[in-house]
Formats: structure tokens, sequence, C-alpha cells
């Protein structure tokens, strides 16, 4: 369960146009949606509407929110009603082809309900779906588009299932998947900057069956390659401001609001199949760092492009600086049909993955926020864990357990990258730091009701420079990356209760740091507020700021 800022943002989110985009989106309207028709007939069949309610359903169980769950109950009743004979489900539209893209977002939504139901409806459509699948002829099996390209989705679903009911056959399935998935062993199968964040991922999946290391090895080499070329600026992302092009990678190009929540996802999933906490500092990198930016701040309007340097958000066009023609930058809960939709999974799924399973039945604090966490551990005792917390704006986190009986089991603690002394103590004795295993402490001992765990990451001013990017440097504290503080203006347009939002600078932007030569960390001043704000992601009520000296650049002007 999510708590403190991590809890205020899920909170707003079900408050914004996320939780309520029944009422703004034409694609989510449950009286006309192919979605919710128990023949799979009616308006928009695509992937809007899973697109949304993979995040909405998770929103609802993160949060305990039974209003939520109410309401995402019956979209997936009308799912699970909408199996046909030969095993399909869903609109019917979709059948032709057929396109089984939409179909692979209403799973992960399945997955979800079953996840926090028990729901053994789920298990008996995905098997026969899967088995329909079985069925196709392999030219109609992901045959282009979408489905090839984002074949992994489809390929996480399979082992879902295998996971849970063994059938040897689902893995006969997942060859056969991952052969008519895109070619991403090969190297890197489309530049779109949504696909790569939700496709490179494929490889390393298939790994998970194979343990075949070029497998793996492909995943991290076409990551490599994409932030190695477009990725040469601070925040984890890189410029596609709807594909990566050649001659357009400085920190003016900008990714879309989609490919952050993928490429989250992505990150999350690596670590779990890896073991390398790498991938969790890359998934705190985005979700610290580019997500708030992509939304208002109170999580009632959004925009499709975000970049490193974006002095105004407008409505416009921007291209072919930009790729698109249009309004990209721009706040509104109306527009940016994919992001719009898309965007809701990313902080449940966030929140889903700060504790994961261990061999040996322990747990393991794989991200860091205010949270608890519930689980049965060692031989079937049931502990929860309340980790108080405000990281990343401070540096402790302490574990508190609560135990229905003592037990025996690990709790396993990833160590960031950018952290170098890290600190442990173990019901207020400092403890020596076991070994570490590739960035991962691991505690195995015997723990009783009332046990208590501190670490605390130390974070320290770092300057990174962007050789690619005429040297350029950015200021890094820990895992988050700092910006210069621009006074803004925002101008409404729209109708209520759902404006769209305009930002101009009120303040001079084009400033350069001043920073001496030998150790430049060291001129920078760290302030901290006093208390941290509920929405910690405003200039206005950031915790933490730094304090430097810079110069105005006449030059730097406005495109």
């Amino acid at each position: 369960s999510p708590a403190g800022w991590l809890r205020t943002q899920l909170e707003l989110q079900a408050k914004g146009f996320s939780g309520k985009l029944e009422e703004i989106s034409p694609w989510c309207q449950f009286n006309k949606s192919a979605w919710a028709s128990p023949t799979g007939k009616g308006e928009n069949g695509w992937e809007e509407l899973p697109y949304w309610l993979k995040g909405y359903v998770d929103l609802g169980y993160v949060l305990h929110d039974p209003a939520i769950i109410q309401n995402a109950t019956r979209w997936i009743e009308r799912i699970l009603a909408s199996e046909q004979p030969s095993g399909w489900f869903g609109p019917t539209s979709n059948l032709s082809g057929p396109d089984l893209w939409p179909n692979m977002l209403a799973m992960a939504a399945l997955r979800s309900y079953y996840e926090a139901t028990g729901d053994k409806r789920v298990i008996t459509l995905m098997t026969r779906y899967f088995r329909w699948q079985m069925t196709l002829p392999l030219w109609k099996f992901l045959p282009g588009s979408w489905q090839k390209v984002r074949g992994g989705d489809n390929l996480d679903s399979i082992y879902w299932l295998y996971n849970r009911t063994g059938e040897p056959w689902l893995l006969d399935l997942a060859r056969v998947n991952h052969e008519r998935t895109s070619d991403w062993v090969g190297g890197v199968a489309s530049w779109h900057g949504v696909n790569f964040a939700q496709c490179f991922r494929e490889p390393a999946q298939f790994y998970q069956q194979t343990h075949d290391p070029r497998y793996l090895d492909a995943t991290l080499r076409d990551y490599a390659l994409m932030i190695g070329t477009y990725g040469q600026v601070p925040g984890g992302l890189y410029g596609a401001d709807e594909n990566a092009r050649p001659g357009y990678t400085d920190p003016r190009q900008a990714t879309e609001t989609c490919a952050m929540v993928e490429i989250m996802y992505s990150h999350e999933l690596l670590q779990a199949i890896t073991g390398d906490p790498v991938w969790g500092d890359r998934c705190e990198q985005v979700a610290f760092n580019d997500l708030p930016a992509s939304m208002t701040p109170d999580l009632k309007g959004l925009h499709y492009l975000t970049a490193p340097n974006q002095i105004q958000l407008d409505r416009a066009n921007k291209a072919p600086m930009i790729e698109n023609g249009g309004d990209m930058f721009s706040y509104n809960p109306r527009d940016y049909r994919c992001c719009q939709h898309n965007v809701a999974f990313g902080w449940p799924y966030f929140t889903e993955h700060l504790w994961m399973a261990t061999p040996g039945n322990g747990l393991a604090a794989s991200l860091y926020a205010p949270c608890s966490v519930t689980a049965k551990v060692g031989k079937g005792a049931t502990a929860r864990i309340e980790e108080d917390t405000a990281y990343p704006f401070d540096t402790h986190i302490t574990m508190r357990i609560g135990l229905d009986q003592s037990a025996v089991f690990p709790i396993t603690l990833r160590i960031p990258g950018w952290c170098s002394n890290p600190t442990l103590r173990i019901n207020g004795a400092a403890a020596a730091l076991p070994p570490s295993s590739k960035g991962w402490i691991v505690i195995h001992r015997s723990w009783r009701n009332g046990d208590r765990v501190e670490l605390d990451l130390p974070m320290h001013v770092s300057i990174q420079t962007w050789k690619a990017n005429k040297d350029a440097v950015s200021v890094n504290y820990g895992p988050l990356t700092f910006s210069l503080k621009i006074g803004e203006e925002w101008r409404r347009y729209g109708d209520d209760p759902w404006p769209g939002y305009e930002v101009f600078p009120t303040t001079p932007w084009n400033y350069g740091l001043s920073l001496p030569p030998g150790n430049p960390a060291a001129s920078l001043k760290v302030e901290r507020a006093a208390t941290s704000a509920e929405q910690p992601f405003t200039p206005d009520a950031a915790p933490i700021r730094i304090l430097a000296q810079a110069r105005r650049i006449p030059e730097w002007k406005q495109e």
C-alpha cells in the first residue's frame, strides 16, 4: 500500500483526468464501447479503453478504493462475458486480420484483476484464448504493425499464465510468439519512441525460457544503442518526439508520455528477470524526474511530449524541430489520445513493484518510496513491513517489521548505483553491511515482531558532463536531476471542468552554470525545506533546492 508522497500521486490520479476518463474520453463510454458489449460489437474497440483499464484497475486496488474497484469490475465483467466459443474475446472488429494488440492490453487488466481477486474465470479465458492463438496459421499470427513490434506484451501474458498453470504447450506458443515478433535480437527493430520503450526488453523476456545469454545481451545492446545515440541527456530517456531521428539528439528533443510509463515497466520487469539493480536505478530516474513533468501538479492535464530543455508549453506548431505538427506541449486532459489513456498505469505499476518476492521465501525492496507490504515469508508466517521514508527527498528509510510469528527469511535491499557509502542499523544498533551482490544487500536472519531495519543512502551533488552534447552538464543529487527554477504564467483555455493550460516563462531562462574546474560540485549548495509538501513535484514545493552560480547567455534564444 502506498503512503506519503506516493499515495498523494495516486489519490491525485484518482481525482484527475485518469480517474475520471469516462467523463472525458469518447473511447471510454461504457454504453457505446465494443469492450463493454457481450457480443464484442460497438464503437471504439481498439487500444484506448484497455490502455486506460490496465492502469485504472491497478489504481483501484493499490488505493483500496471501493468506488474505482466497483467501476473497473463492470468493465472486467463485460470483457469476460465477451469470450466466444472459438476462444477469442473482446471486440469482433479486431478479429479480422486478426489484430492481437488490443487484447494484449486487456490481458494486463485481467491479470491484475485476478491477482487481486483470484477469479478463476481469468485463467479459463486466457487459456482458451491462447489455445485459439495456437490454431492460427503462422502468416496470421502477429502479421504486422503494432502487434508484431509489440509481441513481447503477448509473451508477457503467456509466461504469466504458464507460471500459474504449468501447461507445457504455452512454452511452445511462447517460442512461436518470439519467432513471429519483430527481430529485436538483431538490433533495434523500431525507432518509434514508445515501441522502443516497451519492446527492447523482448529478447530478455524470452531469455527466461531459453537461458541463452545472447537474448539477454540483445536487450542490453539495444538499450545501449538507443541511449548512447539519442539519450545523451538527463532524465534517463531519449529524444523520440514520435521517432528517434538522425541529427535530432540534443536536449530540445522530447519523449512521449507513453514512452515514460512503458519504459518504467520495462525497467521493473528487467530488474525482476536479471536481478541487476541498475534497472531499478533507471526506473526511479524516469519516475522521479520525467513522469511528474508530463502532467499538471493536480494530475488534471497532460502533454504529449516532455523535453529536458523545454522553456514554454504553448499550443504552437513546433515542426520540424518536433517531428509532428500541431499542439504537442500544452497541458490538456482531452487530447493526446494514446498518452491520455496509457499514462494511467505508470504510478500504480511503480507501486506494485516496490517490493518483490525472492528465493528463500523472502522479500526485496526493489524500489524505494513510502509504503507498506504484506506477504507470506519463511515457512508460512505473515509479515507486514511498514516503510517510512520521504525518499527520494530524504536519505533515510525505516522498515518496521510486523510478524504473526517469528520467522527466518531474507530481506534484500537494493543499493542504488549512485550511493557509495550506505549505512545499516538493525533494532537501533549499527550493523556491518553484509557482502553486497551486484548492488544488493541480503539480511538473512530470524526476524521477530517489532524488528526494525534502518537504511541510510547518503546523497551527494554530482555533475554529469554530456560530451555528445557539446560538453553540456546536468546536476544530480542522489536519484534526482535538477533544473533552473523559471517563473511561470499559466494561461487557461477550454471549458470547465477539464480545461487545458499553456505555460509561459516570466523570468529569464537562458543561464549557463558557472562551475569552477577541478571540483565543480563543491560550488553548489544544497538547501532543504523545513517540511515536505504532500505534492513535492512543483517548483515552489520542492523539498530540495540547489544554489549555484550562473551567467546569463544572451545568445541562447527561443526558437
